[in-house]
């Protein structure tokens, strides 16, 4: 039998019956860590003496010899393992055995894979000994955190640390782990001046040590000394105060649609209503990304925009909720597995070493989660009609390409160009004109124009945007050099005038 138990805490005379009786048994004990104070010192440490030399093991050299947690944690797991497979043994980690505790983890799978039998003897946990010495009730969630898996440097804080819930972080054994912890919180909004308690060995006598400090102290020295046995309480920070999150903005949308005290308009809206709204917002995030990369906008205007454009997929989330279709977490679960699922050069063992390689795979893996659906007639089938023209004529240009439809090079496609625009010319001067005709001739030259972009790597969308860029500036620096008079009654010499003068502006 391999028997599992928790040293509680800390605090030998917190640790139930059944578990000192176990660790007393005589039979073989492996400690996760000698470095814990329930058999450190006291009652249990005299009768833990008394035992046969060798009965207990501290495995504390592994964490010596491994070069990783996840190398430590395999080597601990091994030996438990092979003690258990040997005859009735008992491994002692601190706490509860079944709360933050990895080799545990590791141990009842691998046991299990092994068929070797087990017992889990439960402890108090430090959860048990911080809200003891708190003495604060905690009326609504707690979210307890390993300390370790803060990220000071990420571009987004954990939902844990902007939900409206306390906060009980572990593991804050040194200051290096405090300043993190601290960088992380303010980060996430918690302000400078937001007061936390910083617990050392809660729950031990003689050794427990309580604080409260602001955030900005809380890798001091003057906080006291970080050890295994730190955590710290941060409570629930005011709604007032935590910066709003995406799931916020799924609770206003949600209000925003209830039937009874909603917004009118928003009840009203559908899936089919919405439509151009999907299109516009889209289209002023591509006007703010232009703004940017020209210096005329700033990053809070692209990410104004881009909240728009957030707050029509969670409008849309919310209509197919409540028609019982999907919910906003579908929409995330989807996209995050199609992420996954396509990028098997990183989450995989695929090698994808440039961008060209990973399009191909991209491609083959999207024509595969077809699995079954009918086979596209055409090449052309699938393209999005919805897309702006210019962005439609690129993509049917180049589902042809990938079939071989394609000139030899640049200077055939200039050639063709010409030819258009040769044709445009003829119909132009037809004595009768044909709108018609023209209006052909005239897509056949902005299609050739397309695949002339195509082959310089150009994004005809783009370019046509930013040339209407220039232009409007230029029109604008007209309209200043003659403001005040008539720009209607200006000379064709003066217009070219202006012009050159705005370009020239320009540089």
């Amino acid at each position: 039998m391999l028997t599992i138990l928790g040293l509680g805490y800390g605090d030998a005379d917190a640790l139930p019956a059944r578990n000192a009786a176990a660790l007393c048994s005589g039979v073989p004990v492996l400690l996760r860590t000698a470095r814990h104070p329930t058999v450190e010192t006291g009652s249990l440490r005299v009768l833990l003496d008394a035992l046969p030399p060798g009965t207990v093991s501290a495995l504390d050299e592994e964490y010596e010899c491994g070069a990783s947690f996840d190398e430590t944690y395999a080597a601990i797991t091994a030996r438990v393992i092979s003690a258990a497979e040997m005859g009735d043994v008992v491994y002692a980690v601190p706490g509860h055995p079944l709360w933050g505790e990895t080799t545990v983890a590791l141990v009842l799978e691998e046991a299990k894979r092994r068929g070797i039998p087990t017992c889990v003897l439960s402890a108090p946990s430090f959860v048990d000994a911080c809200l003891e010495a708190l003495r604060m009730p905690i009326p609504t969630n707690l979210h307890v955190l390993d300390a370790h898996t803060l990220d000071a440097s990420a571009a987004t804080a954990p939902p844990e640390l902007r939900a409206s819930a306390p906060i009980l972080l572990y593991q804050v054994h040194s200051r290096a782990v405090a300043s993190e912890t601290k960088l992380a919180l303010m980060n996430a909004g918690f302000p400078d001046d937001f007061v936390v308690t910083v617990l050392h060995a809660a729950g031990i006598a003689g050794q427990e040590d309580i604080r409260t400090v602001p955030l900005f102290a809380l890798d001091r020295a003057d906080t006291g000394s970080h050890s295994h046995l730190t955590s710290v309480f941060i409570p629930a920070l005011p709604s007032e105060t935590r910066p709003p999150s995406y799931y916020d903005l799924v609770k206003v949308m949600a209000r925003l649609r209830d039937k009874t005290t909603g917004c009118p308009w928003d009840i009203k809206q559908s899936h089919i209503s919405l439509k151009k709204y999907v299109i516009e917002e889209a289209y002023e995030v591509v006007e703010a990304i232009d703004a940017l990369e020209s210096g005329d906008g700033t990053p809070e205007a692209l990410a104004d925009e881009l909240g728009d454009l957030l707050l029509q997929v969670v409008f849309h989330a919310q209509v197919a909720k409540e028609a019982g279709d999907f919910d906003e977490a579908d929409v995330c679960r989807a996209i995050v597995e199609k992420l996954i699922r396509r990028h098997p050069h990183i989450f995989g063992d695929v090698v994808a070493n440039d961008a060209e390689t990973v399009l191909t795979n991209w491609n083959a893996i999207k024509q595969a989660e077809r699995g079954n659906a009918p086979k596209p007639v055409s090449v052309l089938d699938g393209v999005n009609k919805s897309l702006p023209a210019l962005s439609l004529a690129l993509e049917t240009s180049r589902r042809a390409v990938k079939v071989g439809f394609e000139w030899e090079n640049l200077d055939a496609v200039l050639a063709k160009l010409d030819e258009e625009i040769a044709e445009l010319r003829e119909e132009i001067a037809a004595p009768v004109q044909s709108v018609a005709r023209i209006e052909s001739e005239l897509g056949d030259v902005f299609f050739t124009l397309v695949n002339v972009a195509r082959h310089l790597g150009v994004e005809p969308e783009d370019a046509l945007r930013k040339q209407l860029t220039r232009f409007g500036a230029r029109f604008r620096f007209i309209e200043t050099k003659y403001a005040g008079q008539d720009l209607t009654a200006l000379s064709p010499g003066d217009w070219r005038e202006g012009w050159q003068k705005a370009k020239e502006n320009e540089s």
